[in-house]
């Protein structure tokens, strides 16, 4: 792999490239590194990350494929996230030339091995995975793809000869961006990271510990298919009907419906028994009952899973929500209770092993501070539950002392984020100081300027109008007091502006907004402007005071002003209030998922909050990402083709890159006024 571009760490090549950032950055001089998610797996895109000596590194772009191509999950080259990547460079001065280097977000040869080792330790039944998609280290036109990226690459950039790309480990890329952007920023303490994820190029959980701004692995389960990641995925996909990387957030939403109760849940007793819990944290699959990890998509269930859960549902009857591009052609399940009582019992066999492994490495370490991250992270609902679980009384008979568990989870602890990790995880092994911790995920592609905003806005159909700018306060009160005149009239309305979110949380800078005070905002929302499942929640956005005020938010999220709620990665559980004042953003079981807004972070979204409250009484809004069966819009043109798809949408603002806003509507079905 060496000779075609591509270096492990440890590598003659990586040892010198990092003593030459090493040697630049003593020098006082800026050093820029790429994290490159390559052809063959799914989140490709790039990030860039600017690095000093002495501030260490800043995010300056994330760029998701996903977002440009419109195609979500992309697993093809990034072409459109690196041309955006270069023009953020243009905008800065710099060109490729300034970058000093090129990392991926797999160690390939290390994920060739492992799949190369799993097949044969599972043969011969496993041969079948050579075929799946599950496997492109080993799928040869995935292979194809990625292998070819260095040549591919030079060729964009401009270049005589294919870019060289040192392969960073994927689940050390995970841990250590998620541990050095944290709020955790005392390092007389350890500090306990825990990977949990589908899979990684070695295994699908690893564990770590930081100490004096050092970071050490612990553990790794050695293993594709012992992984809570593609347990969930398997039994979301073939109980609730959807297509994998679809159906994880929609059955853990599902849960919250069906009987959350151990003892009574007539599925959770029998179904806990697939996952086996052993010493020292570890989680291994019951091979009698899955077949997953033979035969994933076909044939994932034994005899005795059948007889707890049924029959799977077939490749063929999935259903792919991210995938449809006419509206019209969704076709959703009915909702049973059968089938909520079994999202209910997977759900809490996840939060049981999470526990599981989280016990032991708490009691390893001897740390209250966490740090959890890969993309079984983003189950919202089991990190509450993690919180709630190691509450002092735990630590009492645990660690012998008075505190509980502190929870961080990232932005982006999936696949996104390992753009960022691999190039910050390259910086600190040249010698780079941690850098600081971060607050929001504004880092996806430029803001939009007037010229782009207005060619989105050309086509027939499109009534428009220029209605203020929000670079003075005042502008930037105004606009947001026509928001909340808006949202309190009962209008749906789409927020635009400034770079996108990373991640797959929209966070006020590609939202869809409406009044949480409005019993029948959810109905409106799922079935006339998402057009997705009835049992899917809202989440709420508000203020910090807000969010005291109406929800239970738990002292071990409580770092760094409340950080750990920034991100709608951590549920809370809603007060008494919170079901008659705010019924559109409390789920089922009576939680949120919760963002709460910084005027620092996002002055027009957290003005909207403070407007919203003189309106109606509440500095909380409704909050849902801006899409319909896609990816979040990314453009200007994509926002304006969302619009025209959601047909209970209102109105979409978009914010130019130096403040002015227009208002978008449908002009055949609304008026000017």
């Amino acid at each position: 792999m060496a000779r075609i571009g591509f270096h492990r760490i440890g590598s003659e090549f990586a040892n010198q490239k990092i003593e030459t950032i090493r040697e630049l950055l003593q020098r006082g001089e800026t050093v820029y590194i790429a994290g490159l998610a390559c052809s063959g797996m799914h989140n490709t895109g790039v990030a860039l990350i600017e690095v000093t000596q002495n501030a260490g590194p800043r995010i300056i772009v994330n760029n998701e494929e996903e977002r440009f191509s419109g195609n979500k999950h992309t697993t093809e080259y990034p072409r459109a996230s690196i041309d955006a990547m270069l023009e953020t460079l243009r905008h800065m001065g710099r060109d490729a030339g300034d970058i000093a280097a090129f990392v991926t977000t797999w160690d390939y040869p290390v994920l060739l091995a492992t799949m190369v080792r799993t097949v044969l330790e599972e043969a011969p039944a496993s041969l079948k995975l050579l075929t799946m998609p599950i496997a492109p280290a080993i799928d040869r036109r995935r292979m194809d793809q990625m292998r070819r990226t260095p040549k591919i690459l030079a060729r964009q950039l401009g270049l005589p000869e294919r870019v060289p790309l040192i392969c960073m480990p994927h689940h050390d890329n995970h841990a250590w961006f998620s541990f050095a952007a944290s709020p955790f920023t005392n390092d007389n303490e350890p500090i306990a990271i825990a990977v949990i994820d589908g899979t990684g190029d070695q295994g699908s959980i690893s564990l770590y510990v930081a100490k004096g701004g050092a970071m050490r692995r612990l553990y790794c389960n050695d293993s594709m298919f012992d992984s809570l990641g593609i347990f969930y995925s398997v039994i979301s996909s073939t109980q609730g009907g959807w297509t994998w990387l679809s159906s994880e957030g929609r059955y853990m939403g599902a849960a919250a419906w069906g009987d959350m109760n151990r003892a009574s849940n007539p599925y959770y007793g029998r179904l806990e028994e697939v996952l086996s819990f052993g010493a020292d944290g570890e989680i291994r699959l019951n091979r009698a009952m899955a077949n997953w990890y033979c035969d994933p998509h076909d044939n994932p269930y034994h005899a005795t899973l059948i007889e707890i859960l049924g029959e799977p549902i077939k490749p063929d009857q999935l259903w792919n929500p991210d995938a449809i591009l006419h509206v019209e052609d969704i076709n959703h399940r009915p909702d049973t209770k059968d089938r909520l009582d079994k999202a209910a019992a997977a759900q809490m066999v996840l939060e049981d092993a999470m526990i599981h492994v989280v016990d032991h490495l708490l009691r390893a370490t001897g740390a209250n501070r966490l740090v959890l991250t890969g993309g079984v992270a983003l189950n919202a609902i089991s990190n509450m539950r993690l919180l709630e679980h190691f509450d002092e009384a735990w630590f009492a008979e645990a660690q012998q002392r008075k505190t509980r568990l502190h929870l961080w989870v990232p932005p982006t602890p999936g696949d996104p984020g390992v753009t960022i990790g691999a190039a910050w995880l390259l910086a600190h092994l040249a010698g780079a100081p941690r850098g600081t911790p971060i607050t929001n995920a504004f880092y996806c592609g430029l803001p939009p300027t007037q010229e782009d905003i207005a060619t989105a806005l050309e086509p027939t159909g499109i009534a428009s109008k220029n209605i203020g700018n929000i670079s003075t306060a005042d502008g930037c009160e105004a606009i947001a007091d026509l928001m909340a005149f808006m949202v309190a009239q009962g209008a749906v309305i789409a927020l635009y502006q400034g770079s996108a979110e990373t991640g797959p949380r929209a966070l006020g800078h590609r939202s869809i907004l409406a009044n949480p005070c409005d019993p029948k905002a959810r109905e409106l929302l799922n079935e006339r402007v998402k057009y997705r499942e009835a049992i899917r929640p809202l989440a709420p956005m508000a203020t910090l005071e807000a969010a005291q005020e109406y929800f239970h938010l738990l002292k071990g999220a409580s770092d760094a002003d409340y950080n750990a709620y920034n991100y709608m990665v951590i549920t809370a559980q809603s007060k008494p209030q919170a079901q008659t004042k705010i019924p559109a953003v409390i789920h089922a079981d009576g939680t949120g998922r919760i963002q709460i807004v910084r005027a620092e972070d996002d002055p027009l979204t957290y003005a909207y909050l403070k407007a919203l409250g003189r309106r109606i009484g509440v500095e909380i809004s409704v909050n849902t990402s801006f899409n319909v069966a896609g990816p979040i819009a990314q453009t200007p043109s994509q926002a304006i083709d969302t619009l025209r798809r959601s047909k209970g949408l209102d109105v979409v603002l978009l914010v130019a890159d130096e403040g002015t806003v227009y208002a978008a509507w449908l002009g055949s079905t609304h008026n000017n006024s």
